[in-house]
């Protein structure tokens, strides 16, 4: 999610330009595994100081075309958190978020479902 002060760039015909076109040249893949790619990362962070200066904001030396597991393993390790991943690859938990729910069923209860955890 976009941080406030960044969301017109966001929304700018220069961003949405620019990371079209970069995603295009890596092939629509992760440049970090290969995988399916979902999201231009910025190298260096935008900041309401950098937000307006081109050879951070659009320059391609700049970003990274990134799956959302690796732009959130990006994003865990600067903000000092863990991921929690099964066997599988899943993410099961967060370092710094609630345990995750490891129970989950729906009952009809007068007529309606409702969810019991």
């Amino acid at each position: 999610m976009a941080r406030e002060f960044a969301k017109a760039f966001y929304n700018s015909g220069a961003w949405r330009k620019t990371s079209k076109a970069y995603a295009k040249s890596k092939f629509y893949l992760c440049e970090k595994c290969g995988h399916q790619g979902y999201i231009v990362h910025h190298i260096k962070h935008l900041t309401p100081q950098n937000l307006s200066d081109p050879a951070i904001s659009l320059s391609w030396s700049n970003l990274m075309y990134l799956c959302v597991e690796c732009h959130n393993r990006i994003h865990g390790k600067e903000e000092k958190r863990a991921m929690i991943w099964d066997e599988e690859g899943n993410l099961i938990g967060c370092t710094d978020a609630k345990p995750p729910i490891t129970s989950y069923r729906i009952e009809k209860i007068g007529g309606r479902s409702q969810s019991q955890f």
